[in-house]
């Protein structure tokens, strides 16, 4: 089945999604910085919607989190976390980027909207997965995070549709729903078996769509 969906821009988000859950990296993490996984992870995890607003550079990220978990790392310590870090979220899910790849390929629209810092932008744009998406929209570059409101509403407007228009795929739920609730049709991404699910769905109801319009 060819996943054309016409009249309608299919919206991917990065992170474990298109992206693999970075499992190698977390743990080189937590060697490199001697922590444990609960004295870690929660402060990465609550900075991080700083970094990705783009209220913090990377290395005043990786120097707030030293701080809050008694740390003091250097420049080349910081470096080094952060090359750990960042390399482990480019293992894509091959299924997922072949699913992306079929949509491109049948003509189908597509862009990137990730919660994501300044330094994801341009490997986002310039690799081979971003030649497939004719739109990539970064937090950190917008300044706002998903799921507000704002930020989907600015990624229809760049590309020419209304909310009706977009399909939203994102591996957290209130995501999702914050798509939804300006008119996407949004999917909250568990599995590559069920995304293609859902992308075949749509792909069986476009002609209807197009015969009662």
């Amino acid at each position: 089945m060819s996943l054309f969906l016409p009249g309608r821009v299919v919206v991917f988000d990065y992170g474990e999604v298109i992206s693999r859950t970075p499992v190698a990296a977390r743990t080189a993490l937590l060697e490199a910085t001697g922590l444990t996984a609960d004295e870690l992870f929660p402060v990465y995890q609550e900075l991080r919607h700083d970094l990705d607003r783009g209220d913090l550079s990377v290395l005043e990220y990786w120097r707030a989190i030293a701080a809050r978990t008694g740390r003091s790392w250097t420049v080349s310590e910081v470096h080094r976390l952060w090359a750990l870090d960042y390399t482990g979220w480019f293992e894509v899910d091959p299924d997922v980027l072949d699913l992306v790849e079929e949509l491109h390929d049948a003509g189908t629209r597509l862009a990137l909207l990730s919660n994501a810092g300044f330094d994801f932008g341009d490997p986002y744009r310039r690799s081979p997965m971003g030649s497939l998406f004719e739109t990539v929209v970064v937090s950190a570059e917008e300044h706002v995070l998903k799921p507000d409101a704002s930020i989907y509403r600015d990624t229809c407007d760049r590309l020419g549709i209304t909310p009706s228009q977009m399909v939203f795929v994102d591996n957290r739920a209130e995501n999702v729903a914050g798509a939804e609730a300006i008119g996407a049709v949004g999917h909250h991404h568990v599995s590559p078996t069920g995304l293609r699910a859902f992308l075949e769905r749509l792909a069986e109801d476009a002609p209807r769509e197009g015969a009662t319009a």
